[in-house]
């Protein structure tokens, strides 16, 4: 049975499908929108052969970053720009990104459409997959095949239950600064100081799933208030 994937590979595994999960609120809007005005015959062609053109291309864009990751000091970046999109998604910041998508009014135009903006909108799943998959395009991959049917089929199932259960975003977050911690102490330019400096390196996963998710709680009940008023 030693053929078998190990503890570290489906562990892997689960935090890529979690983040593509977690992160496909924006592309199921784009989706729908880019679709909505289609005959109803052509609106699922539209959307299932879109989502596969869009796969292709963030496969593409997530391999160049496993690449890209390799560069001295750019794992690190990496892992600090994902903490702060972690934080970003539990206090509800989209950074003003708008959901401003065109209607199509033909099966191609939907798929163009669908495949573009994914690919603008989808550049913090797949830095997060990237690290998260450890520099292996077989994780990449499997994480793809297994996520994305359940994004095309289920994504109005998934945000209703992001809205109905909200404790589940910070499940998603919590993976996100995960995947940022480790991707911070994997860097190899560090570590020969993390050799010299232990406490630092045990400290960098409390101190950032700790941070972002304390941070983003302590800021959800002062965005409320700044509501009601």
């Amino acid at each position: 049975m030693d053929f078998l994937p190990g503890a570290d590979f489906w562990s892997a595994l689960l935090a890529i499908i979690v983040i593509d999960l977690v992160l496909a609120g924006d592309n199921a809007i784009v989706i729908a929108l880019a679709a909505r005005n289609l005959p109803k015959d052509l609106q699922r062609r539209a959307i299932v052969w879109g989502t596969v053109g869009a796969v292709v291309v963030r496969a593409s864009l997530t391999v160049a970053v496993l690449w890209l990751l390799q560069v001295p000091g750019l794992m690190a970046a990496g892992g600090a720009l994902l903490a702060w999109i972690a934080y970003r998604l539990l206090t509800g910041d989209d950074g003003g990104r708008e959901h401003e998508v065109a209607p199509a009014m033909s099966f191609w135009a939907a798929m163009r459409t669908i495949v573009i903006a994914d690919a603008v909108m989808g550049l913090d799943n797949v830095l997060a997959v990237a690290g998260a998959a450890h520099g292996s395009i077989g994780l990449v991959v499997a994480g793809l095949l297994i996520s994305i049917p359940i994004v095309v089929w289920g994504s109005t199932l998934i945000l209703r239950w992001l809205e109905r259960f909200p404790w589940l975003l910070y499940v998603g977050g919590a993976v996100l600064a995960w995947t940022s911690a480790a991707m911070i102490i994997d860097e190899p330019f560090f570590q020969g100081f993390y050799e010299d400096n232990r406490f630092v390196k045990n400290a960098i996963y409390p101190v950032i799933i700790g941070g972002v998710l304390g941070l983003a709680w302590l800021r959800k009940p002062r965005k409320t208030k700044e509501v009601t008023q």
